[in-house]
């Protein structure tokens, strides 16, 4: 029995996912990261085992009839946790996105911008004085009611709707109408109501035109079909509507994606009219506070914000200071090039995480377990002390600070150090130090050893040459002003600079259509999947063969079982409770809702019958839970599913499970899958595969994993372009694009292009010194 004033947090027993019944005691009021390959467990221990178990002792306190629901969730395998605090998590798993989440809501920085101009606004002669609500765009006072506080309108335009004028109504012309009989109706109503029909677009009077594109009205009339030679069709009643009003109900009310996405092709989104997209009703826009509106303030980088704020009255400076102080930590953390109107899914899981971390030093918390996920994703070396100056004054507030991390310089600013491993999947779960960093030096089976400890340089590849340019630009888009860059074609190029200097705006102008691209792949880190219905089998195709696999066996033929049998995605062979998905939603009051294991399938997703069904002695579930490594020696005889697996190994997913579903996998393992799933393809010709960051989340024994297969593709002909703060995975480059100097308004040019030898030595480059580190020594 431990002292209730322990100074540590005792694990005794965990057996999470892939943990082998670990026991490790960690310090508390320290800052612990958490190390190991992916896949080796850690995550499992920070977040599966200790914040779950403190997470399950806050809602034991609650009421009853939530504790119900809440034991659905089940407590972490673990024996017991001794000295535990409460714990506050932040992940990187974002909730789903809406257009109306944005910086300022998430950091509670709107808030205190309303209430200022609510109580210290300069109003007009006479005007009503307006309650902090008016303020906001979220809320039916605030809301511009022409977009409904969107900014936005959507409008349709004839060049949009009739791409092509040569042609006739009966032959198409109104590309945005419907097909089949829908489309065919609507062109006999025309011909009813006596339009010619067969006349090129272009040569109908201008009025016709536009009545029959932009009406509002919707006459009836009795329709005529042409008669088939094998058919009688009847006269029947028709109702006309034009192409606008059908594209925009079919964008508004149809449930279907592909129906709205072939809609939303023939419309342009437009800034509000009525409130030239600022979201907000006149009255509301009509208060200034040092001659700037709400708008104009919330759209001003932070950094500008904060200097806009010095020039408020003295009346207003109780206020402004609480603004000031909650501006501080995100300026700290070098987001001070984001506005508060930006909205949330444009951000990058790093940037939302930081926002939350800056959000939670003026939270005043003290005695809790912040637990943090990778806060260093998609940081540039030069954020990095920042970071960890923020990590420090949570520790100094009196917290315990466990942080999951693969940034070698964040493991180096670590009181304590707990290294899991060795390997991943079944081959890790298991703690191979729990102690100061520099002990780890001695532990011969830990790969982040190998990278903590070895100051060498990075070996230099010999640089290729490249054949031809990609010239992209001059692109004028968010922080950029006219840039041209040239990307060489068949190496292997990074962009670098920090946050918000303009570097995903930059690749993001590459696309199919640019010269010199005969094929584009583009690899970024969203999600595969929403729910769990979506995994890593169905994604990449492997369970199509798989399902092939069981419907060929001798029991599932005597049984009439077909391929369809074997999917959890429809009736018939799934579990009916779950319908397939091994999960049951929980709704918790005031808490959002959460998934439980099925109570009769327990997760297994298909009903009894199904499961008889037996490959090779494992049923189509048990095939489902084993990992991409022993898959692939279980299918190693069925080439097109060992292909799939071989290429999954390649760029080190060996330890997820073939049914892992969607909502579990971190960015980093999305966008791996991803490549994954091109590189089984094996096509023929010239590629440029585009990567945003592709080793977030990777630790350095598999970033070099992961760089051997983009390297391949390069030596195959193919062109790679990565978007990348790892300076050896820079440094390995064959052409470095640098962009800054800083982020926001201070960047978006490009301050240096060349070899990472040539962008090393170029002074005002924020990436030099760091990059300079991982080469070898120029000589004299």
């Amino acid at each position: 029995m431990h002292d209730a004033h322990d100074p540590y947090v005792r694990v005794r027993g965990a057996r999470e996912h892939n943990l082998k019944g670990v026991d490790v005691d960690i310090p508390r009021d320290v800052l612990t990261v958490f190390t190991g390959v992916s896949g080796s467990g850690k995550s499992s221990l920070a977040f599966g085992t200790i914040y779950a178990e403190a997470q399950r002792r806050y809602f034991e306190s609650v009421a009853p009839y939530a504790r119900r629901l809440i034991h659905q969730v089940g407590a972490p395998k673990v024996g017991e946790i001794t000295g535990l605090p409460p714990a506050v998590s932040l992940q990187q798993r974002r909730s789903a996105p809406t257009s109306r989440s944005s910086v300022g809501t998430v950091t509670n920085l709107s808030n205190s911008l309303r209430m200022l101009f609510s109580r210290a606004g300069d109003y007009p002669p006479g005007a009503e004085h307006l309650d902090s609500d008016a303020f906001s765009p979220n809320t039916a006072a605030g809301a511009c009611p022409a977009c409904h506080g969107l900014g936005q309108v959507h409008r349709t335009a004839e060049e949009l709707l009739v791409p092509d004028a040569s042609l006739s109504i009966h032959d198409g012309a109104i590309a945005a109408w419907p097909g089949a009989w829908q489309g065919k109706n609507l062109r006999d109503i025309l011909d009813a109501l006596g339009y010619d029909v067969d006349r090129p677009w272009r040569e109908l009077p201008a009025d016709q035109r536009e009545w029959i594109l932009f009406t509002d009205e919707q006459p009836v009339v009795t329709v005529h079909p042409v008669r088939d030679a094998n058919r009688i069709q009847r006269p029947y009643q028709g109702t006309y509507m034009s192409a606008q009003r059908y594209v925009m109900k079919t964008f508004s009310d149809s449930k279907s994606p592909t129906l709205r996405a072939k809609a939303e092709r023939f419309l342009t989104s437009t800034p509000c009219p009525a409130c030239g997209g600022s979201r907000l009703r006149p009255e509301a826009l009509a208060v200034t506070i040092a001659g700037r509106t709400i708008a104009e303030l919330a759209a001003l980088p932070i950094t500008e914000l904060a200097s806009a704020l010095d020039a408020t009255s003295e009346a207003a400076r109780v206020l402004t200071e609480d603004l000031e102080s909650r501006i501080a930590p995100i300026l700290e953390l070098g987001l001070g090039y984001l506005s508060l109107d930006r909205s949330t899914p444009t951000l990058s899981a790093g940037e939302l995480q930081r926002l939350r971390l800056a959000t939670q030093l003026r939270s005043g918390l003290f005695g809790v377990v912040y637990v943090l996920d990778e806060p260093s994703a998609g940081l540039h070396p030069a954020d990095t002390v920042a970071l960890l100056t923020v990590l420090e004054r949570l520790k100094s507030a009196g917290n315990s600070v466990f942080v999951v991390e693969h940034h070698l310089d964040v493991v180096r600013g670590a009181d304590w150090l707990v290294d899991v491993g060795p390997r991943a999947g079944e081959h890790g779960g298991e703690v191979l130090h729990s102690g100061p960093v520099p002990e780890l030096a001695s532990v011969a089976e830990s790969a982040t050893a190998r990278f903590l400890f070895d100051r060498s340089p990075a070996v230099v590849r010999q640089v290729r040459t490249s054949r031809s340019q990609l010239k992209v630009g001059p692109v004028t888009r968010h922080n950029l002003r006219g840039v041209t860059a040239e990307f060489p074609l068949g190496v292997f190029t990074a962009v670098t600079g920090v946050s918000g200097s303009g570097k995903s705006t930059l690749i993001g102008e590459i696309t199919d259509e640019s010269a010199g691209v005969e094929r584009l792949v583009s690899v970024d880190q969203k999600p595969i999947g929403r729910t769990p219905r979506s995994n890593l089998a169905t994604y990449t195709g492997l369970f199509d063969v798989v399902r092939k696999v069981f419907a060929a066996t001798d029991q599932a033929r005597a049984r009439s079982y077909g391929v369809g049998r074997f999917s959890f995605n429809v009736a018939g062979g799934r579990c009916e409770t779950c319908q397939g998905e091994g999960f049951v939603s929980v709704e918790l009051l005031f808490l959002p809702s959460t998934y439980a294991p099925c109570p009769d399938c327990g997760g297994a997703r298909y009903n009894p019958e199904t499961l008889q069904v037996t490959y090779r002695e494992r049923n189509i579930a048990q095939v489902l839970d084993l990992t991409v490594e022993s898959a692939a020696e279980f299918f190693a005889d069925t080439p097109a599913v060992a292909r799939s697996l071989t290429t999954l190994l390649d760029v080190g997913l060996g330890y997820l499970r073939l049914g892992q579903p969607a909502t579990e996998l971190s960015g980093g393992e999305a966008q791996r899958i991803k490549l994954a799933s091109e590189l089984q393809r094996g096509r023929r010709g010239h590629t440029l595969y585009l990567l945003d960051e592709p080793t977030t989340g990777l630790h350095p024994a598999d970033v070099e994993v992961l760089m051997r297969q983009l390297h391949g593709l390069v030596d195959a002909g193919h062109t790679v372009i990565v978007v990348e703060h790892d300076m050896s995975v820079v440094a390995g480059a064959d052409w470095v694009i640098d962009l800054g100097p800083g982020g926001g308004d201070a960047g978006g040019r490009i301050v240096a292009a060349g070899t990472p030898m040539e962008v090393a030595g170029v002074d005002g480059s924020a990436t030099a010194p760091y990059l300079e580190r991982v080469l070898p020594r120029r000589t004299a």
